[in-house]
């Protein structure tokens, strides 16, 4: 038992690793669950929470011309994204300030937790005391993403929602099994990460996922990239799983009236292709 408490620890402050997406019908979450809980615990969040699957909430940042998206949409081999997570239905702290940079195939992701209420207040004041309330070695991943968001003067732009059941590896150093669902939008440009549902655009869309064979639910294996464990090939063979992208974000940024009037033609870009 002592291994799987270990493990439920959480993500270190930088980790290099592989993510793999597939997208699937509903149907088979439980047996592709069934399949991996012999390797796997469910993870923390999902072990608390009535029907195992929690809220996951992500405020997305880019440039006032969509620098970021631009670069995803053009398959910029180095290339990153900023987001700050919070979970559970009302966005409450911590949240997660998180860079995710991407160099081919390899996802090196930088994450620091936040537990000031206060925490908008860091954007606008440069005497902020940044270290207080964050674990000493996660303080430079936050001093990053705030250098950042000024050198490129990169701001909120949509706030993603979505169900998430999780595993966790119980036989690796590090691996995950994620299933996500009931994906929600809405515009935002205020440093929020608590959803408004007046506001929440549902974008469940069969439509914005692969028509044959119709699914909606983003199944994703995660691991080191020095170590790809030999059940999650025995999974993707066994379910004859086809991977292919899916950006949350890009999805989110599908109808959001800002992007258009920017260029029409990166909207219709969005609508088609995600990476």
């Amino acid at each position: 038992m002592k291994q799987r408490r270990d493990r439920q620890q959480g993500m270190p402050p930088i980790l290099e690793r592989y993510e793999l997406k597939f997208v699937i019908p509903e149907h088979m979450v439980d047996p592709i669950s069934d399949f991996a809980s012999v390797y796997c615990t469910l993870d923390k969040y999902s072990q608390i929470t009535d029907g195992l699957f929690y809220r996951v909430n992500n405020l997305y940042f880019d440039t006032p011309n969509f620098l970021f998206l631009q670069r995803r949409l053009e398959g910029v081999e180095n290339r990153f994204n900023m987001r700050i997570r919070s979970y559970g239905e009302e966005g409450n702290l911590p949240c997660f300030f998180e860079i995710k940079q991407k160099r081919v195939n390899i996802i090196k992701k930088f994450r620091a937790g936040v537990h000031d209420e206060d925490w908008p207040v860091m954007f606008e004041k440069s005497d902020y005391d940044i270290s207080g309330k964050t674990r000493r070695e996660e303080v430079g991943n936050k001093e990053l993403f705030l250098r950042l968001a000024h050198s490129y003067n990169a701001g909120p732009r949509v706030l993603t929602q979505y169900k998430r059941k999780a595993y966790v590896s119980d036989v690796d150093d590090y691996g995950r099994v994620t299933f996500d669902m009931d994906l929600r939008y809405m515009p935002e440009e205020r440093y929020n990460v608590r959803p408004d549902e007046a506001r929440m655009i549902p974008n469940d869309d069969v439509m914005a996922f692969d028509p044959d064979p119709v699914g909606n639910i983003i199944l994703e294996l995660k691991c080191y990239s020095t170590q790809f464990p030999l059940w999650m090939i025995d999974l993707i063979r066994y379910f004859d799983l086809s991977r292919r992208s899916f950006s949350k974000y890009i999805t989110g940024l599908r109808s959001v009236t800002e992007l258009c009037r920017y260029d029409p033609g990166i909207r219709q870009s969005a609508l088609g292709v995600f990476i």
